[in-house]
């Protein structure tokens, strides 16, 4: 898998000596400015401290399973140009050099919802999914009558599996798939949860902990 995060701090370097000092007990694999530049921290091959507690299908220990890339953003403010360019660079790469299907391209926020809120709902994954980078689901425009327990079981073939209240779990699916989306479970996210589940399911976990 990859997991990608935002920084939330000021600035790129400061992000940079933060995931490098010992005392953060957190670090990441690649670390990509506002302005494009793209700094390496941790070899690909080794584990990197950057996904923590979570899930995403029966992988509990994503940090063994996953290369970590923060983005130099604050969390509020949209995705500098340079910086989407670059990481689309990167993560063609990655995901070329790795085998690694764009389903396994993921935010923070999906293996640990609630916990964790990046990339944010600001972070442009249709472009992502357009550029064959990660994916981007079909829904009708009314999907099915809500059901809340149908609606867990289709994310968790996705592939989100956290244990978390369902209000959680439809807050961090919004963010991603629906930004902006308000009130309770709704026959859009229905839909889209179902052509996840049909179209992506989640392949058995590499490591599991």
């Amino acid at each position: 898998m990859v997991v990608l995060h935002y920084t939330a701090m000021a600035d790129a370097q400061g992000a940079a000596d933060w995931l490098c000092a010992p005392r953060a007990q957190v670090s990441a694999h690649y670390v990509i400015a506002r302005d494009g530049a793209v700094m390496r921290l941790v070899p690909e091959h080794l584990r990197a401290w950057h996904a923590g507690a979570g899930a995403w299908g029966g992988c509990t220990d994503v940090n063994s399973a996953s290369i970590g890339i923060e983005l130099d953003n604050d969390g509020t403010s949209p995705f500098s140009a340079p910086l989407m360019d670059a990481l689309e660079g990167l993560l063609g790469d990655i995901l070329t050099r790795h085998g690694i299907p764009r389903k396994g391209v993921i935010g923070h926020s999906d293996l640990a919802p609630g916990r964790k809120i990046d990339p944010g709902p600001r972070f442009d994954w249709r472009r992502l999914a357009r550029r064959g980078l990660s994916i981007w689901p079909e829904g009708a425009a009314a999907g099915a009558a809500p059901d809340p327990a149908r609606f867990a079981a289709d994310l968790a073939r996705f592939g989100m599996t956290a244990e978390v209240d369902a209000e959680t779990r439809l807050a961090a699916f919004r963010a991603r798939f629906r930004p902006g989306a308000t009130g309770p479970l709704a026959p859009e996210d229905m839909g889209l949860a179902a052509d996840l589940a049909a179209r992506w399911p989640v392949d058995p976990p590499p490591v599991s902990g």
